[in-house]
């Protein structure tokens, strides 16, 4: 395929970065017409778009663990490109597979894959070190070493969170006896609750990460242990389904899933059903008026999460959408976390529901210079709120709002960073009970700026 003594072309390793979920999978080249496909999830358009350019059909379909944040693409890519399927033996996958352990080598025909052990974020996680002859070109670190932290070790229980911490920093250390110019491909980026810190970096090398990684700079495994689980934060729950639906293997998607056209009527017969209305419109659309008791999530990179987070995957759900939004994208971004249970969307839109006679909902959606006294609620990630927050204000994590809704004061401005998060939180609230709910249009630094204020910052400092 190549000199042997070249490595591999710099062209042919192509990360696939999916910034909602903030994470990565890659698609290597092998020179011959084949491709290696690494933490591939279940939405393949960037994947495939990238394998139809080069002319490449996908060989080899590898993921380094049962991923909590998204549905692997693996089982679809050996339906569609005849892919053998490579993952852990330990992961006791119910597809067909080609399980490795320790140790095991896979000829990619010129290139080798090496199964590297490194039990942590999950029990049976594996690296993949990408090897010419005796050279390391790389290693797909998935959820181990990853740009200057470890990913979170909690998904399995906390009584599980130390042991696995434990068995982390091992396999971090081992990964570093890796030569120093070897590069580091991670699946877990910024962005992604999987706790990879803020950044741009999405890959590494091993040298580069024994020198800015804080985690490798602890002393001993108990300092390692401790810094790794205070950085910790909340995870979208949705997390705690999708280790054993990769383990049973998603279903084959064939063709395009389509949203079906809903009358008014039908909406309301699905929502006294136990269905759930989803407004994906902008904030500013949904606050100038929407139906009582939807749902705000816009449609963005993010709207996986927030949908995973918030509401169950056993309902029926329906969608308002604006013009010129692609129900595509709502298919498959709730496929990708194995929401499926997608009963249609508003045929018209809000103008057929009020048509319909039915009433609409609205939510003021303020600038900062118009927020007067009210109480202020932020529902940002804590580690977002240490950072810097407003003096007085109350942080309720949005992921958290559901359940602590009789904790949010009456009359609130409910923030985030731009606006968005914000509009999802006072939806909830509304739902809740809650009237008078305002959001700010802006966040932190616009609200402080226009009441002459300074941030605060929580003394914890940041967390990762």
């Amino acid at each position: 395929m190549k000199d042997s003594t070249m490595g591999l072309p710099e062209d042919h390793l192509i990360p696939l970065v999916d910034e909602g979920l903030g994470n990565s999978a890659y698609l290597v080249d092998l020179g011959d017409g084949r491709a290696l496909a690494v933490d591939a999830s279940r939405d393949l358009r960037a994947l495939n778009a990238a394998a139809e350019r080069r002319g490449l059909i996908v060989a080899y379909a590898a993921d380094t663990h049962l991923h909590a944040d998204f549905l692997s693409g693996a089982v679809q890519l050996g339906h569609d490109h005849g892919a053998t399927i490579l993952a852990s033996a330990a992961g006791h996958r119910a597809f067909a597979h080609r399980g490795l352990a320790e140790g095991d080598e896979v000829d990619l025909g010129g290139l080798t894959l090496r199964a590297l052990a490194t039990p942590g974020h999950t029990d049976e996680h594996l690296s993949f070190l990408l090897l010419d002859g005796r050279a390391e070109l790389g290693v797909f670190t998935g959820g181990s070493l990853i740009v200057n932290s470890a990913a979170r070790t909690d998904l399995l229980g906390p009584e599980r969170t130390e042991e696995l911490a434990r068995a982390q920093y091992r396999s971090l250390r081992r990964l570093t006896e890796l030569p120093d110019s070897t590069a580091v491909w991670p699946t877990h980026g910024a962005g992604s609750f999987c706790s990879a810190p803020p950044g741009s970096e999405r890959t590494t090398t091993i040298g580069a990460q024994k020198r800015a990684n804080p985690l490798l700079a602890a002393p001993d495994e108990d300092t390692f242990v401790s810094q790794l689980t205070a950085s910790l934060g909340s995870y979208p729950a949705y997390f705690d389904r999708l280790g054993e639906a990769n383990r049973r293997g998603p279903a084959l998607v064939t063709g395009t899933p389509l949203l079906t056209e809903l009358s008014a009527g039908g909406v309301r017969a699905l929502v006294a059903d136990g269905g759930h209305v989803v407004d994906v419109r902008p904030a500013a659309d949904y606050a100038a008026g929407h139906i009582p008791g939807s749902l705000s999530i816009p449609l963005r990179g993010q709207f996986a999460t927030w949908l995973g987070w918030l509401l169950p995957d056993t309902a029926p759900l329906v969608f308002v959408t604006a013009d010129g939004q692609d129900p595509g994208e709502i298919v498959r971004q709730a496929y990708k976390i194995g929401y499926e249970r997608l009963a249609g969307r508003l045929d018209g839109g809000l103008p057929a529901w009020t048509a319909a006679g039915h009433p609409l909902a609205s939510t003021a959606f303020v600038t900062a210079d118009r927020t007067d006294s009210r109480p202020y609620v932020d529902v940002r990630q804590e580690s977002e709120f240490a950072t810097g927050h407003v003096p007085g204000a109350v942080n309720i994590e949005l992921g958290g709002l559901a359940r602590a809704a009789a904790d949010a004061p009456e009359g609130a401005i409910v923030a985030c960073g731009h606006g968005e998060r914000a509009m999802t939180a006072a939806s909830l609230l509304e739902r809740a009970g809650h009237t008078d709910v305002a959001v700010l249009d802006g966040g932190p630094a616009d609200y402080a700026a226009a009441h002459g204020e300074q941030l605060v910052r929580s003394p914890e400092g940041i967390r990762s």
